[in-house]
């Protein structure tokens, strides 16, 4: 049987189209149709109005109560083949429609009993079909209020309560059905659609059963939306009859029959072309193509920026030809160029890719340079105990059995010249960091060359061992700094102080350091986490530090407001802190070098930062303030002499402190030259040379290295990837061109106006409730001209395609005049019908000049109020 929904098989390829373009670029196309349920009461036609629209005979037929269970039909677009499938009988296909049927009556009374029982649990059915859309159908038990058989005694509550699980969704179209040999004031449909959809948006009338009516009436002011107007306005049908149905009538001669009807009917053949059920189908169709089309923005604006993220991506891609034989060599040109770019970029800073993370390139040299390298200096500085202990051995072995009248300036050579070996290992540890820092840019600037394997290892190749070359030179460079400043004591050194200011310096010793730093300056500021804290409050916190020249505050947060303690910078080193096996922070600790409690009853205050960087910048920021790192010596004091320190005579101990003086002046001067002296010769002998390196040598060293064709080879997963992405562009911009013809060759129909909510379903009036002598409701039909009453003008629902064309006038005795004409003479004036809940109007008095009433064939002209 062929699908006889022509509308909906317009729509399918529209909809293939979309999904194919999504299903090339890796998309899942998320239209998410409205769903299309139908309410009404019993044996209004439901099952049928939704089995026209699917265009298949598979629902459950017959008198009274027949869908005793929601059936949630999804329809699923599968251009292979067609079958159907149970939610409950999972793997077993079904083929043939009569089967479909019969398992839904089956499903049904295995739930519900065969004595009209009813109940909420759904059955679930998937037609899988080339005919249909990705959709939701819903057939949803009709509304009853008195229990019959199995049925419970709130049957009309249940009902009620299943129906609004599916109809209060917003994205579901709601047709609401009412018979039309039934009193439409007394419609549940209409009743219970308004109250899930007060404005109207998503209801449409159906009128039913137009055939079955009493010969003389007719349900035309209903269907020209006058009556009880809705927004979207009322679609009549005519559904097979049960005796069709056993007739096997098909449906394609059904919708001829009903076109039939409406085009020979007297009071519907001026609106036969806004009836029936392809009307219908194509008002519904109409909505979802809304509904693709209000969708498409959304899509659109999703594969706009893919592309746009895309199109730095194959800027490199799109002149790609494979079979241009100087392919390979301009393509070492440019990698070459470009890694000689970015490696230069990343050293100076001025990089168009510049990472907020953390710190690369050029900046981690800068840490280097003035936060790591001062930080090692220092911690080779001496130690003020033993550095006197050596300086009194050395005097009293150079006098040897004699006791020495004056200071010996050997002593003063001796000391220093000990000192300055010492900055030899923080120096050579100052060129290892910069060396790997390099070695990380040099990574990093290979990774454009991933297309090419070969290229990239030989590049990184090339360039590192030029590193370590220049790393050797450089090294020798620093060593030579040291050996140069051991060779020859410079004592007239404009900042050396000299012997003759050595005494005077001695009063000025305890404070020098202090003088360093100017008033109670700032630091630095940031987050620390104290881990010296109970284990029953957390036991660790984060607080916001304020470390000055003097002391080191924290507060509760960055407003500084609220401050917890403040901890005095004297007597304070900094140590590292072993980490736990569980803790993933870098704890280092401030400690008393006396052995004192410094916070609380705590001998340490142990601090934490998220990375080793943060860390080392603290330690740098203390190293300012005055707080020196931990030095092993400090561990093995007590276990050297002390007794020949303490039985030192005036004399000797005045040399000691002389010497003292001149030792901490001239170290000075060597640490700064040397803090000054090998950073720039790491940047001379090693950064600038490799810089110079790539731009001038390097490509000459990779002709040189071997065979270009065979180094120019791509790998199989990057061939892969270009391919991929040439394909995922190409398949986004001709998804967007779909979307730009599906918006060309679709129609968006705006939403009809409001209507009166008052005057929707208004309460039945005595008036509304006559019956008329052929034995049909007053409401069903037309008023009678003899009686003079007027029915309520209402606007014609529009169509899909825009707004309807206003019925044509009478032209024959058959087709009554919409307008009611002026009475003859000599009868009595008509009365104005009263509207319900209020008094008849007063009759209006004849007019003794009345003109004659018109002849047959001309339209009548309104009577003046």
């Amino acid at each position: 049987m062929a699908w006889a929904n022509r509308g909906l098989e317009e729509l399918i390829p529209l909809v293939n189209k979309l999904q194919d373009a999504f299903s090339q670029v890796g998309h899942r196309m998320d239209l998410d149709l409205p769903q299309i349920a139908v309410v009404g009461g019993q044996s209004a036609g439901k099952s049928s109005v939704l089995e026209n629209f699917v265009g298949r005979d598979f629902l459950p037929r017959g008198s009274g109560i027949v869908t005793r269970r929601p059936l949630v039909l999804q329809l699923i677009h599968n251009p292979k083949a067609e079958y159907g499938e149970f939610l409950h009988a999972k793997g077993k296909m079904f083929s043939d429609f009569h089967e479909i049927r019969a398992e839904i009556e089956a499903e049904t009374d295995r739930m519900t009993g065969s004595n009209r029982g009813i109940s909420p649990v759904p059955i679930n059915l998937r037609v899988y079909s080339p005919h249909v859309l990705n959709l939701t159908l819903i057939d949803l038990p009709g509304m009853t209020k008195v229990p019959v058989g199995d049925q419970p005694p709130d049957i009309e509550q249940q009902i009620r309560d299943m129906l609004f699980q599916f109809i209060t969704k917003d994205n579901c179209l709601i047709l609401a059905v009412s018979p039309a040999n039934q009193d439409l004031a007394n419609s549940d449909a209409l009743k219970i659609a308004k109250e899930v959809d007060p404005q109207g948006m998503r209801t449409i009338g159906v009128i039913t059963k137009l055939d079955l009516m009493d010969e003389g009436t007719d349900s035309r002011n209903i269907l020209e939306n006058r009556t009880y107007p809705l927004r979207r306005g009322y679609i009549g049908v005519v559904n097979r009859s049960q005796a069709d149905i056993d007739g096997k009538k098909d449906i394609k001669a059904a919708l001829a029959a009903e076109r039939k009807f409406f085009l020979s009917h007297p009071a519907y053949r001026h609106l036969a072309d806004r009836m029936g059920t392809p009307y219908l189908q194509k008002a519904l169709n109409q909505q979802l193509t809304n509904h693709i089309r209000d969708t498409l923005p959304v899509l659109r604006n999703k594969l706009q920026g893919q592309l746009l993220g895309m199109e730095k991506e194959v800027e490199e891609y799109k002149n790609f030809r494979p079979d241009d034989p100087t392919r390979k060599t301009k393509a070492m040109l440019q990698m070459v160029n470009t890694f000689g770019v970015d490696f230069d970029k990343r050293i100076e800073g001025s990089g168009d890719q510049i990472d907020t993370v953390e710190l690369s390139g050029g900046a981690r040299i800068n840490r280097i340079f003035h936060e790591r390298f001062p930080f090692e200096l220092v911690k080779m500085e001496f130690d003020e105990k033993e550095l006197r202990r050596e300086i009194s051995y050395a005097i009293k072995n150079i006098h040897g059995v004699r006791t020495g009248l004056f200071t010996p300036d050997m002593a003063f050579e001796a000391i220093c010249k000990r000192q300055i070996a010492k900055l030899k290992e923080p120096s050579l540890k100052c060129v290892d960091m910069v060396i790997n820092e390099l070695n990380n840019v040099v990574r990093q600037c290979g990774e454009k060359m991933g297309r090419y394997p070969q290229l990239r290892e030989e590049t990184e190749r090339i360039v590192t061992t030029h590193i370590r070359e220049r790393e050797q030179r450089a090294k020798d460079q620093v060593i030579d700094l040291v050996e140069i400043n051991l060779a020859y004591m410079n004592t007239n050194h404009e900042d050396f102080i000299g012997f003759a200011n050595a005494q005077q310096a001695k009063s000025d010793n305890k404070t020098t350091r202090k003088a360093k730093s100017v008033g109670n300056q700032v630091i630095r500021k940031g987050w620390l986490t104290i881990h010296n804290i109970s284990i029953m409050k957390g036991g660790s916190k984060e607080y916001w530090f304020v470390l000055t020249a003097e002391s080191l505050s924290w507060f509760k947060d960055e407003e500084e407001k609220d401050k917890k303690y403040m901890l005095p910078l004297d007597g304070l080193r900094v140590r590292d802190v072993e980490q736990g096996w569980m803790s993933r922070r870098h704890i280092f600790a401030l400690f008393n070098q006396e052995s004192r409690n410094v916070y609380k009853d705590y001998k340490q205050l142990e601090l934490s930062a998220e990375t080793l960087d943060e860390v080392d910048s603290w330690k740098a920021s203390f190293l300012r303030a005055g707080v020196y790192p931990e030095r092993n010596t400090d561990t093995t004091e007590e276990s050297s002499p002390q007794g020949d320190l303490g039985s030192m005579d005036p004399q000797l101990e005045r040399q000691v402190e002389t010497i003292r003086n001149l030792v901490d002046s001239y170290m000075g001067i060597i640490t700064k030259t040397i803090r000054d002296l090998v950073p720039k010769t790491i940047m001379h002998m090693i950064v600038n040379d490799t810089k110079e390196f790539i731009q001038s040598e390097m490509l000459a060293h990779l002709y040189s290295s071997g065979d270009q064709a065979s180094m120019m080879e791509e790998s199989a997963s990057e061939a892969q990837r270009r391919d991929e992405m040439l394909r995922m562009y190409h398949s986004l911009k001709e998804a967007l061109k779909i979307i730009g013809d599906i918006n060309m060759t679709t129609v968006s129909t705006p939403c009809p106006p409001p209507v009166d909510s008052d005057s929707w379903l208004p309460p039945p009036s005595p008036s509304q409730n006559r019956v008329s002598p052929g034995g049909s409701p007053s409401l069903n039909r037309r008023p009678s001209q003899r009686t003079g009453g007027v029915a309520r003008p209402a606007p014609v629902p529009p169509g899909p395609g825009g707004p309807a064309p206003p019925p044509p006038r009478p032209n024959s005795m058959m087709q009554r005049p919409d307008l009611p004409s002026r009475p003859a003479p000599g009868f009595a004036p008509p009365e104005i019908p009263a509207r319900p809940g209020q008094n008849a109007a007063p009759a209006i008095p004849r007019r003794p000049d009345a003109p004659p009433r018109p002849p047959p064939g001309r339209p009548a002209v309104p009577a003046r109020p």
